[in-house]
């Protein structure tokens, strides 16, 4: 498989990974993704979720400065799922948990304080839904959610219905929404 080689330097980190065609950005961090993880603040020692890793990139990154007991990557697709961990390993982070799940649904793990994506905005709302959903369930009390996204509307909609309230910053034509989890059920049944 043609794969695309290229390095990636955020906040002083830097991984180097492979990507094939396939797979969404393959051939460099794209700007969602660069300004969800400019804006995103992860104190150490916190527990967190690429959840739709793709190649890894966030996962990988966080793990470095984290360590791979705390960091956690999953994707529907396992094309995805190889390419993170082959990824990991070349990153020198074999140990680091990525796991083949449609979404929440064969992923066990919870207790995030944070549960970072990029999600496939540009199919139905339906991925998104269960994204924040069962998201928000495997949050700690404090724990934050965040997406990034082109159009904000419906995600802003979404998330303040399920935790009350959101948080949104724009860059670069891109939205940062942030949504904490502050008590144990949804703000509203929506």
């Amino acid at each position: 498989m043609n794969r695309h080689r290229y390095d990636v330097t955020v906040s002083d980190t830097s991984v180097t990974l492979e990507c094939p065609a396939s797979l969404f950005s393959p051939r460099g961090l794209d700007a969602g993704t660069r300004a969800m993880l400019q804006v995103v603040d992860i104190a150490d020692g916190c527990k967190v979720l690429d959840l739709g890793c793709g190649s890894g990139v966030v996962g990988i990154l966080l793990a470095k400065r984290l360590g791979t007991e705390n960091v956690f990557l999953t994707d529907v697709d396992a094309v995805a799922v190889d390419t993170a961990a082959r990824n990991a390993a070349l990153n020198k982070l074999p140990h680091l948990s990525v796991t083949q799940s449609d979404g929440f649904r064969d992923f066990r793990e919870s207790g995030f304080d944070h549960i970072l994506s990029n999600p496939p905005y540009h199919t139905d709302f339906a991925v998104a839904k269960h994204f924040i959903m069962k998201g928000f369930n495997r949050l700690v009390i404090g724990g934050q959610m965040h997406f990034v996204v082109k159009r904000p509307q419906w995600y802003r909609n979404k998330l303040r219905s399920v935790f009350g309230g959101c948080q949104v910053r724009e860059i670069n034509g891109y939205s940062v929404l942030s949504a904490t989890r502050r008590r144990e059920s949804y703000a509203s049944r929506r």
